[in-house]
């Protein structure tokens, strides 16, 4: 059969909710793949219009009709997560076959926890992506970090967003050679680098965080740090993109430190939006920190994507930040919870104009050499791949894999 009438290999991505508003970074890695097929399975549709994709490449899993009763007895009573009933395992193994899957991957850890009467049954190879939290929060339960391991021993590899996160799916029982990495791809032509005018004629020096608003995102820091920026630039301002449940903690704080005028809290909002709001703002915080229940960053999407426009980053030296921020070349990096560090070196920033540039340039230039859609695609593909060879070779040798 000719080179270009090859059947593709399908790989079929399984999500519990196809997609979240904050999930953008998951879709582009589902539709950004040439060399494969690709599927989705889910339960739940969200945002169409945002993440649009062809009916006839997803398949919806029912729910059962006593999902409330198992959530009061699971999740409320028990406090773990509800497990799948026998006609979810089913279903979903259906739906595998259905699809004529060659890889089924899974979003995320936690998700394939839960997945694991799956797992345990489908013929194909299966892939895991970790993103963060999943390697964090629960995983002083017992009962979870025993799924995890079981996890780590079904799946043909086991994919993470950092070096840093990688570490930690070793430090949780994952072996070494199963471990790959997989970056975030931004497409570069989406996220134009702008030149900003430093200092603003108008001295109205716009700092920007993009984030869901929880813990482990710093926010309090943030703020704080603020105060102090403005202190020395009295119309400095703040915006917020994101929301969460920390929204009403996080507002009444701006009002105690005397900074709720010049701090805008915008909600989630689309991609535009946020473009519009990235080339107005002139350096972008992000001090992220351990959250109490384990919560950590691999790489955030929205700093990323911030830095391809040319916006300097002030950020913790936390999870895989560390790997995308370089003091003095692409922005500064403080102590998680350094409110002091983080206002000085956003006031060092705005205080020398050739810094300014010369990190604005090195931020747009990491994302591009390190974090391209295209060259993060590729990077998966070659997972892909390397899953079906493993398959082929056990087949070969009459091994079952």
């Amino acid at each position: 059969m000719p080179e270009n009438e090859r059947k593709q290999p399908v790989v079929t991505a399984y999500l519990p909710t196809f997609l979240p508003s904050d999930m953008r970074h998951v879709y582009r890695q589902i539709v950004g793949v040439r060399r494969h097929q690709n599927m989705v399975i889910a339960r739940k549709r969200q945002n169409p219009g945002a993440f649009p994709f062809p009916e006839e490449q997803i398949l919806m899993v029912r729910r059962p009709l006593t999902r409330a009763l198992r959530r009061i007895w699971f999740a409320q009573l028990k406090r773990q997560a509800i497990p799948l009933s026998a006609r979810e395992v089913d279903e979903i193994l259906d739906a595998v076959k259905q699809q004529k899957t060659d890889i089924l991957h899974v979003y995320f850890g936690s998700v394939a926890a839960q997945l694991l009467p799956v797992l345990r049954k489908v013929s194909c190879p299966v892939i895991v992506s970790f993103h963060g939290a999943d390697a964090g929060v629960d995983t002083q339960n017992q009962a979870y970090r025993e799924a995890l391991c079981e996890v780590f021993r079904l799946a043909g590899l086991v994919l993470g967003r950092s070096d840093s996160l990688l570490k930690r799916l070793q430090e949780l029982g994952c072996e070494t050679a199963k471990l790959r990495i997989n970056p975030t791809g931004i497409p570069m032509d989406a996220f134009s680098f702008q030149q900003r005018c430093v200092p603003p004629g108008d001295g109205n020096w716009n700092f920007l965080q993009v984030c869901r608003l929880v813990e482990k995102k710093g926010l309090p820091t943030a703020l704080r740090a603020f105060t102090e920026v403005s202190r020395v630039h009295s119309s400095a301002q703040f915006h917020i993109a994101g929301d969460g449940p920390m929204r009403l903690e996080l507002e009444t704080l701006a009002g105690e430190l005397g900074i709720l005028d010049s701090v805008h809290f915008h909600g989630f909002i689309n991609q535009e939006q946020l473009m519009q709001l990235a080339g107005e703002s002139h350096i972008f915080f992000h001090p992220s920190q351990m959250g109490a229940d384990g919560n950590r960053e691999g790489i955030p999407n929205a700093m990323l994507e911030a830095m391809a426009t040319g916006l300097p980053v002030v950020a913790t030296r936390h999870g895989g930040i560390p790997e995308a921020v370089k003091d003095g070349e692409s922005g500064f990096l403080v102590d998680e919870g350094d409110i002091q560090g983080l206002a000085e070196a956003a006031l060092n920033l705005m205080a020398d104009s050739s810094l300014y540039r010369r990190c604005a340039q090195g931020a747009r230039d990491v994302v591009e050499s390190h974090f391209a859609a295209g060259s993060a695609i590729d990077i998966l593909e070659d997972c892909y791949e390397e899953v079906l060879a493993a398959r082929s070779r056990s087949e070969d040798l009459g091994i079952q894999a």
